[in-house]
């Protein structure tokens, strides 16, 4: 992590070039492939289907991982790979979750385990309300209630006691709040901090005092501060109050779910979990699940994975491509058809 001279995070917020710069040439970037379960792998050819069509190239190399992988084996994923995954651009992920497998091993062993080692401490969900207005939450990825402090006392009996706590520093919540701040000054000038002050009397005093001197440093970005359960009623009745959104781990992931049901339903969710310091590579995928029931039918909507091809790009630094792909997704919006055929749709306005 680097620090400027004020001993403050600073990071740049979009690249302009690839984390890896390969002959000058700037297109051609090599990116781990995690199909994963279900519907994952049909939605990522159709991404990797629209990123071609946009003129991008790049060096593909596929991880067998997942639900069904584990299954089969035990692996979740080692540090063999995590080790290879350091030196590749980004990471594209379908979907992981299988039928059998008992709850947490996958969501811990796989995505969280991605997310601590890589250091994907931003999670950033864009949404998009009948092309009208649009928002950003940008969730802290790497602490809170998912760090995975507590414990059991006397587990399985008449006096059972279960502690879950949440786990939140400084440095975790500022480089968060800092990032949003300075995605805010590329968009509209406005963030919101949502947390739960009133209760949560100590994560969220910590969450609100950086958030407040953080401030200090942006004069021109205009500032709010709602309760999550507040937030929970603006973003059914008023979204359009907001721009960007910044908060904690937990609040953000039910936020972001919140958000993707009032902006066209799960299916057109798409989501980077970046590492905004470049020290690795970032991840991107749809959070709509690996839907186990209608996996190799063809009748998962891929625009999800589209996007999240899109913002891959953008993260890359091909802003141009992002651009046109995100534009063809919402022009197919009302596109019927099979995975592939919307896919196809996708292509062909490029």
């Amino acid at each position: 992590m680097a620090l400027d001279l004020r001993g403050r995070i600073a990071f740049p917020l979009l690249a302009t070039r690839p984390l890896f710069r390969r002959n000058d040439v700037l297109s051609n970037y090599r990116v781990a492939i995690v199909g994963g379960d279900g519907i994952g792998p049909e939605v990522i050819a159709e991404g990797l289907k629209v990123i071609e069509a946009a003129g991008i190239g790049l060096e593909t190399t596929e991880y067998d991982l997942g639900g069904s992988r584990y299954l089969q084996d035990g692996m979740v994923l080692t540090e063999d790979i995590l080790d290879e995954w350091r030196s590749f651009d980004a990471i594209y992920l379908g979907a992981v979750g299988t039928p059998g497998v008992p709850p947490g091993v996958i969501e811990r062993g796989l995505l969280l385990k991605m997310r601590f080692d890589l250091d994907l401490y931003v999670n950033q969900r864009p949404f998009k309300l009948d092309g009208s207005h649009d928002f950003i939450v940008v969730r802290e990825n790497t602490e809170g209630a998912y760090a995975g402090e507590g414990g059991f006392l006397r587990k399985g009996t008449p006096y059972e006691i279960a502690t879950q706590g949440s786990v939140n520093t400084r440095m975790g919540a500022e480089r968060a709040i800092r990032y949003g701040f300075e995605l805010a000054k590329t968009r509209n000038n406005h963030l919101t901090l949502v947390h739960k002050t009133n209760v949560l009397t100590f994560s969220g005093d910590l969450w609100e005092r950086a958030f407040n001197e953080v401030a200090e440093e942006y004069p021109e970005v205009e500032t709010a501060y709602n309760h999550v359960d507040a937030a929970c009623i603006y973003f059914v009745q008023d979204p359009q109050r907001y721009d960007v959104v910044v908060t904690d781990n937990l609040f953000g992931d039910i936020l972001t779910d919140l958000g993707g049901a009032v902006s066209g339903g799960i299916g057109l969710a798409a989501s980077a979990n970046l590492n905004p310091s470049r020290t690795g590579p970032s991840m991107f995928e749809p959070v709509h699940g690996s839907a186990p029931d209608i996996a190799g039918q063809q009748k998962a909507n891929p625009i999800a994975a589209i996007l999240s091809g899109a913002m891959m790009l953008d993260f890359l630094g091909e802003q141009n491509a992002a651009a046109k792909i995100t534009a063809a997704c919402d022009a197919c919006l009302d596109v019927t058809g099979s995975t592939s055929e919307i896919g196809d749709a996708v292509a062909a306005k490029l």
